[in-house]
């Protein structure tokens, strides 16, 4: 069984040869429209992330403060 370190190196490797395998020129062939709804989208998911940690950061405050 591999250790928490090498569990996220083994996620890590996985990831960065997902994006390493992502072709180019697929990139080149959408329109601006398709390009913006694409930066949009990421940037929701960013923020959606953003405020998740923020939420959890809160309600582990509140926890820690009621024991």
């Amino acid at each position: 069984m591999l250790d928490s370190s090498g569990s996220i190196a083994a996620m890590l490797a996985t990831f960065l040869h997902l994006l390493a395998q992502t072709p180019v020129e697929q990139a080149q062939e959408k329109t601006a429209a398709e390009e913006g709804r694409d930066i949009v989208l990421s940037m929701l998911v960013v923020g959606l992330i953003f405020v998740g940690f923020a939420v959890g950061g809160d309600l582990l405050a509140k926890l820690r403060k009621k024991h």
